[in-house]
């Protein structure tokens, strides 16, 4: 019998993941944060006006709450396939296998972190900046501001509301 797939999701996936999705659970990674410290040249912006997408960055004494996937059977080799197409489109994430805490216990997840050294990792940038990137770029799967929007929201629905995304989503607003 095949081991379940798990996928750690922490911003777009969280609303869209792509796969068949078995069971989701909220859950936390620790060492890393969300933050949008990566230069979206494909999805959200051009490499003209980059946009600015979400990744795990590492920090430590840092975690990240999100949303744990359980893909549906059958479905592993198509939705790891499918994730790297979308995910590693430039190769400025790096998948990684990382443990997950959640309320039914420990699990082990495929997850996507940024590399520092990638040319599109601009960790560090002040929120205000964030901001103006975000309200105008975009990119092939359309406005940054729609990927912001999407992900505050859908982080607060779930009850794991990010300080920085909620700034930036009332920002943005006041700025398109």
């Amino acid at each position: 019998m095949q081991q379940s797939l798990w996928v750690f999701g922490y911003g777009s996936l969280i609303w869209d993941p792509g796969f068949p999705v078995a069971e989701r659970r909220i859950g936390r990674v620790s060492g890393w944060h969300r933050s949008f410290c990566m230069r979206s040249i494909h999805h959200r912006g051009t490499v003209e006006r980059p946009g600015l997408v979400l990744a795990l960055d590492a920090a430590e004494g840092a975690s990240c709450q999100g949303v744990a996937f359980r893909v549906a059977p059958g479905a592993e080799d198509e939705t790891v396939a499918a994730l790297r197409e979308r995910e590693l489109v430039s190769s400025a994430y790096l998948e990684r296998t990382l443990t997950v805490l959640t309320d039914g216990g420990a699990l082990e997840a495929l997850v996507y972190v940024i590399d520092p050294e990638h040319v599109q990792y601009c960790g560090g940038l002040a929120l205000e900046e964030q901001a103006r990137i975000i309200a105008a770029a975009t990119g092939g799967r359309g406005p940054n501001r729609d990927y912001l929007w999407s992900t505050a929201a859908h982080l607060a629905e779930l009850g794991i509301g990010d300080p920085d995304l909620e700034w930036l989503a009332e920002e943005v607003r006041r700025l398109t």
